[in-house]
């Protein structure tokens, strides 16, 4: 009765062009992005394995403003395009590492572009030159938007409207 009742729903969604899921854009796992502010561009591996965005960022300082905390950091791409941020810092991660030990580090709110969806989500700065990829996308951003093909790379380009990123 159940598997009757299943098939009933799937062949009555087909009919009326109802489908079971939101459409969801099929990216690689390897994508360009562009991150604001800055609006630069950034080569980034899509990881659905992580439950959160790691992003590569060097020298790293905390201040305050106006009461609240904030952190200063650069940012560069392979192509040498660099830029120093300035966000206000949301909270602190706790990150165990493969090895055991503990790291702490500063989570701030950037906007990411990948094809035509842009979203703001909490990122992680750590220092990441030991790295392939300086930005690293995790299920925090991925969720819901998007379904990724292990085998493909480099499927889609950032086309976020500047308005929409601001």
């Amino acid at each position: 009765m159940r598997v009757m009742t299943r098939a009933a729903g799937l062949l009555l969604m087909l009919l009326t062009g109802a489908s079971a899921a939101p459409a969801r854009e099929v990216v690689g796992w390897i994508e360009m992005t562009t991150v604001y502010p800055g609006a630069i561009t950034f080569e980034a591996k899509l990881d659905t394995g992580a439950d959160n965005t790691s992003f590569n960022a060097s020298d790293i300082e905390r201040f305050e403003r106006e009461g609240q905390e904030w952190v200063r950091f650069r940012v560069e791409n392979k192509a040498g395009e660099s830029t120093v941020l300035e966000r206000p810092i949301v909270r602190t991660a706790r990150i165990k590492r493969h090895y055991g030990g503990q790291q702490e580090r500063p989570v701030i709110s950037l906007g990411i572009c990948i094809d035509r969806i842009y979203k703001e989500v909490p990122v992680n700065l750590v220092d990441r030159t030991g790295f392939k990829y300086r930005l690293l996308i995790g299920r925090s951003y991925l969720a819901g938007d998007f379904l990724i093909d292990s085998g493909a790379r480099h499927t889609a380009q950032p086309a976020c409207s500047v308005a929409a990123a601001q």
